[in-house]
């Protein structure tokens, strides 16, 4: 995810649209409908922070890891606004090592299609079964395959913003590959605007491939929901909700 290096500055602009309190509220319903307790949650891919805020405010002892420097100084920004209790660490998904277990992980905003290679999706599995508490849950979100396919595919979007102005083009490529390239301009203070570029990518993966890894590593699925809801997936979900524990619960 090295493409966020200018991105962060700019993400959560670019993100207004989502309501964060209410995916906060949606993912604390959704642990606790599969057993899971208000204790140590852990943030997989935490980006700038907002959800560890959010989740934070609803009661869990909250710690954030991502492998961005720049997304983590957004997110430590924050926390000195705020004053919530956050621990923040500079590890990627793949790499993941904790001093203890969690209790819950969650892992939203398609942070997993970011690793493009299966083995590397794989791997983040793995190092989530390592550190997630026997009776611990497990809640992610992945951009559907459906959504790489007819929606990414090879579209352009635009935000035309009071400050910034972004262009976000889509190349596909094989395996629901979506290559990503941003042309970011933001306004600066005498009107003239500085332009940004970044490229980044992801890769959806199908069901089989997400229950394969999670079955290799002794999490069990739970269920799987269409977005932020507990309806079972459509044809068209382009966003699934995952939810896993593992299968010895002792």
């Amino acid at each position: 995810m090295s493409g966020y290096v200018s991105f962060a500055g700019v993400y959560d602009r670019l993100t207004l649209e989502i309501d964060y309190p209410a995916r906060g509220r949606y993912l604390d319903e959704c642990i606790r409908r599969h057993g899971g307790k208000k204790g140590v949650l852990l943030d997989l891919g935490c980006g700038t922070g907002t959800m560890c805020e959010v989740m934070a405010a609803l009661g869990y002892d909250v710690i954030g890891a991502d492998s961005s420097y720049e997304m983590l100084t957004e997110a430590m920004d924050k926390r000195m606004q705020s004053g919530a209790d956050i621990t923040y660490i500079a590890q990627s998904m793949t790499e993941l090592d904790l001093p203890g277990k969690v209790d819950v992980v969650i892992s939203t905003l398609d942070s997993l299609n970011h690793l493009t290679d299966y083995r590397d999706f794989d791997r983040a599995i793995e190092r989530v079964a390592l550190f997630l508490n026997r009776d611990g849950v497990f809640v992610f979100d992945v951009n559907s395959v459906y959504k790489h396919e007819q929606v990414l595919a090879g579209n352009t979007f635009v935000y035309d913003l009071d400050d910034i102005y972004c262009v976000w083009q889509n190349t596909p490529g094989p395996d629901y590959l979506t290559e990503m390239d941003l042309d970011i301009f933001v306004r600066d203070d005498d009107g003239t605007y500085t332009r940004m570029e970044d490229h980044f990518a992801e890769r959806g993966y199908t069901h089989g491939q997400i229950t394969d890894s999670l079955a290799r590593y002794g999490l069990c699925l739970e269920a799987v929901y269409h977005a932020d809801s507990f309806d079972s997936p459509k044809e068209d979900s382009q966003r699934l909700i995952y939810v896993a524990r593992h299968a010895d619960r002792g």
